[in-house]
């Protein structure tokens, strides 16, 4: 099997009420735990990329691991770049192999915004790939993404319609309430997401794919694990997860999660070495992380997304 492009994974999402995760990655662990997780519950998967992972990991490096993926576990991925911000950026993944390109213009005013996706479009259209587009801005820090409480803007629903029907755009991030990063709340405060927004979203674009993005929940083991071994984490809530399958059973087709991973990867890390600190195995340590990520995607899968059995 080849890689895939998100279009038959988001039709089936919708008319079937739940969500694909689009999971970061940034190396063979990462990789190898999302797609062994997903290939026991039998579940689609986007993997998704940033401008940071690629600059670490390398272009041809992740390819590479992403195509033993497919091999290891016949599923269907589809590989995507999460938060381009350039036109060269989305044009070098797109010559490079993959088959989704975010171009986040979120940053830019309104129409600004529309030329920069647009083009994004036409060049990506061309050549098979499919495009995610963004309204709104969420808060919060993730790579080099950076938005302040003050830059963040809720999607304006009064705006979608004209945005998708200018830029041909294939599905369109809004910001309805999560946030980038894993210090999303804090103690005491009451996360919630905008229904309301989405609802009136959903009526004006009509089986129309929705993202949401910064929508990891937090894990708290792992980062009472984090801060039980060596780490200094503050407490942190996320959005409940309730909340997300309740948004993954309306418009919302893909949801994004990266800061659950690294949480559960450096936890583990952390905690191997508390027990253990005089190993220094790379695979003494990076085994238990990768289970870890495993265990957290495929909750993820079947109690968030309800994605399991749909590959």
């Amino acid at each position: 099997m080849a890689l895939v492009t998100s279009t038959e994974m988001f039709k089936k999402a919708y008319e079937g009420g739940y969500a694909i995760g689009a999971f970061n990655v940034n190396n063979m662990e990462i990789v190898q735990g999302i797609t062994e997780a997903a290939k026991e519950v039998n579940a689609p998967l986007i993997l998704q990329v940033s401008s940071g992972a690629r600059k670490y990991a390398n272009h041809t490096y992740l390819m590479k691991l992403v195509e033993a993926a497919i091999i290891e576990t016949n599923l269907p991925i589809c590989l995507h770049l999460d938060h381009g911000d350039t036109f060269e950026l989305c044009k070098s993944c797109i010559d490079g192999g993959f088959t989704s390109v975010m171009i986040d213009g979120s940053h830019h005013t309104f129409e600004d915004n529309i030329a920069l996706t647009k083009k994004v479009v036409e060049y990506a259209h061309e050549r098979g790939v499919v495009v995610e587009g963004e309204l709104g801005r969420l808060a919060g820090i993730e790579d080099a993404v950076n938005v302040s409480d003050a830059d963040a803007a809720y999607t304006d629903p009064a705006q979608v319609e004209e945005f998708v029907s200018k830029t041909g755009v294939d599905s369109l991030a809004i910001a309805i309430g999560t946030s980038h990063g894993a210090y999303k709340f804090k103690p005491g405060q009451n996360p919630q997401l905008r229904f309301d927004i989405l609802e009136k979203i959903e009526q004006r674009l009509p089986n129309f794919p929705i993202v949401l993005h910064g929508a990891s929940s937090v894990i708290p083991e792992f980062v009472d694990m984090i801060n039980n071994n060596g780490g200094k984490m503050p407490d942190a809530i996320g959005i409940p997860e309730d909340m997300l399958r309740k948004a993954a059973s309306m418009a919302v087709c893909k949801i994004n999660i990266d800061s659950d991973l690294r949480l559960a990867m450096t936890g583990s890390i952390r905690k191997y070495f508390a027990e253990n600190p005089s190993h220094f195995d790379p695979r003494q340590y990076l085994s238990p992380a990768r289970t870890a990520i495993k265990e957290l995607v495929k909750n993820k899968i079947v109690n968030v997304l309800g994605s399991n059995g749909k590959a």
